[in-house]
C-alpha cells in the first residue's frame, strides 16, 4: 500500500463527506445514530469475536494488563457503546444555532451561528469503544471523522466502523462521513497530522509518547492535553470529613485516569490535625505518599518527594504531598506544577473559594468536589471527545459544542455601507 496515496484518498473523501454533512438535518443525523446503535446491538457476538482476535494477539505480544483491560470489549461493553450512541442522538444539535442577533446603527443585524469544524482526525490507542463514541460525536456535530485507532485494536475497530458506515448509509448519508484508517502502518499518522488541505483539527487520545510526537510533527491544529497532574488543596477552613472523603475519591476511585488527583496540598495550620488521618486512609488503600519534610515528620511512612514528583502524573497508587503556608502558596504551587487539567479546593471560606476559581489556571476548577468529576458525561455533555488543556477554542471536556465553532452572520435588506 502506498500510504501517502491512500491517506490522500481518505482525506479527499472526508472533505467531500463533510460538505454533505453541512446540509444534513438533525433528523438525518439522529436517524443515522439510531441505525448505528441498532447495528451494534445486532452484531454483539461478532464484535466480541473480533475483539477476541485482538486480545489473543495482544497477549501473545505481551501487552501489559492495564492496556489489555482497556482493549477488552465484553457484551456489556458492546451494550454500553450502543447506549452511548443513543445518548448522543438525544442531545441537542448545536449546528445552526444562532445567538446574539443585534441591530447596528447602519440597519443591518449582526450575530453568530454555530457551525461544524469540518474534518476531524482522531488518533487513539487501545480503546475500541472510542471508535463508536468519536463517530457519534463527530456525526452529531456535523463533522466528518478520520479515525486512527491503535494497531492492537485493528480487528475491533474495523468491525465497529463497518456498522457505523452501515448506519450512515441507511440514513442516506455518505459512508465516508466516518472512515477508520485500514492500516497499522505508523506512517499513516504522519500523513494524517500534516494534511492541512483535508483535515481541520486533530484530537489525540493517548499517552505522553503519542502526544509528544504529535506536538513535534503536526501541522494540523490539535485539541489535546499532555498530562493530568491534578491537585486537591485542603485549606485552613476545610471540613475534615469532607476533606477525607474528597481525597479518598479523587485519588483512589481509579488510578489510571487523567482526572485522578496526583498531588495533595494542605495548610500548615491544620496539617498536624488532619494529615495523619488522610495519610492513614491512603496507606490503607496501598497508596505511597511522597512528601515534603513537614509531611514526612507528620507521616512516618511517607518518603521524601523530589521536585520532579510534584510535576508527575503517576497514574498509579502514588501521591505527592506538600504542606503549604497558606492560600497564596498553594495557588502558586498549583500554577507552577500542575498540567492545567483539574484542581480542587476543600474549604468553607467562600471568599477563598471564589479566589481559587479565579486564580487557578486550569481547565476545570472545583470547590468541595472530587477532581474525578472532570468528565464530559458528569458535566452534562452526554459524552466527550477528550479533555483539552489548551486555552484556544475548547478547554476542558470537549463535547458537541467543542466540535463546532462560530461564524459571524449579517442580515440585511439591500443595505450598503456608507
Amino acid at each position: 500500500m502506498d500510504i501517502k496515496e491512500y491517506m490522500q484518498t481518505v482525506g479527499r473523501q472526508a472533505r467531500a463527506a463533510s460538505r454533505r454533512l453541512t446540509m444534513a438535518t438533525t433528523a438525518e443525523k439522529n436517524a443515522a445514530l439510531m441505525h448505528i446503535a441498532s447495528a451494534i446491538r445486532r452484531e454483539k457476538a461478532a464484535l466480541v469475536a473480533a475483539n477476541q482476535l485482538d486480545l489473543d494477539a495482544a497477549r501473545a505480544n505481551g501487552l501489559e494488563p492495564a492496556m489489555l483491560d482497556r482493549l477488552t470489549l465484553s457484551e456489556k461493553g458492546v451494550e454500553s457503546m450502543a447506549e452511548g450512541v443513543e445518548q448522543v442522538a438525544k442531545l441537542p444539535d448545536p449546528v445552526g444555532e444562532i445567538r446574539d442577533i443585534k441591530f447596528r446603527p447602519s440597519g443591518i443585524q449582526v450575530g453568530k451561528m454555530r457551525a461544524p469544524l469540518g474534518v476531524i482526525g482522531i488518533i487513539y490507542e487501545a480503546r475500541p469503544n472510542v471508535t463508536a463514541d468519536a463517530a457519534a460525536l463527530c456525526l452529531k456535530s456535523g463533522n466528518a471523522a478520520i479515525l486512527r485507532g491503535g494497531s492492537e485494536a485493528i480487528n475491533s475497530n474495523r468491525a465497529i466502523a463497518a456498522l457505523v458506515q452501515e448506519g450512515l448509509q441507511a440514513a442516506g448519508l455518505p459512508a465516508e462521513c466516518v472512515q477508520v484508517i485500514n492500516t497499522t502502518d505508523r506512517a499513516a499518522v504522519g500523513e494524517l497530522i500534516t494534511m492541512r488541505e483535508f483535515v481541520d483539527v486533530i484530537v489525540p487520545r493517548g499517552g505522553k509518547g503519542l502526544i509528544a510526537r504529535l506536538l513535534a510533527e503536526a501541522r494540523v491544529p490539535m485539541i489535546q492535553h499532555l498530562d493530568g497532574n491534578c491537585h486537591v488543596y485542603i485549606e485552613t477552613d476545610a471540613d475534615p470529613a469532607k476533606a477525607l472523603k474528597i481525597v479518598e475519591n479523587a485519588k483512589t476511585q481509579r488510578y489510571g485516569t487523567c482526572n485522578t488527583a496526583e498531588s495533595l496540598l494542605i495548610d500548615r495550620s491544620i496539617a498536624a490535625a488532619q494529615l495523619p488521618a488522610i495519610a492513614a486512609m491512603l496507606t490503607g488503600k496501598g497508596v505511597e505518599l511522597r512528601g515534603c519534610a513537614e509531611t514526612c515528620a507528620l507521616v512516618p511512612n511517607a518518603v521524601a518527594a523530589s521536585d520532579e514528583d510534584y510535576y508527575t502524573e503517576f497514574l498509579a497508587p502514588i501521591i505527592s504531598v506538600k504542606v503549604v503556608g497558606g492560600f497564596d502558596e498553594a495557588v502558586a504551587h498549583i500554577n507552577q506544577y500542575s498540567s492545567h487539567h483539574s484542581e480542587a479546593i476543600v474549604t468553607q471560606d467562600h471568599s477563598k473559594a471564589m479566589r481559587f476559581l479565579r486564580e487557578v489556571d486550569s481547565s476545570s476548577v472545583m470547590i468541595n468536589a472530587s477532581t474525578r468529576f472532570a468528565d464530559g458525561f458528569e458535566y452534562g455533555l452526554g459524552a466527550e471527545i477528550g479533555i483539552s488543556t489548551d486555552k484556544i477554542h475548547a478547554r476542558g471536556p470537549v463535547g458537541l459544542e467543542g466540535l463546532t465553532s462560530e461564524k459571524w452572520i449579517v442580515l440585511g435588506d439591500g443595505h450598503v455601507r456608507a
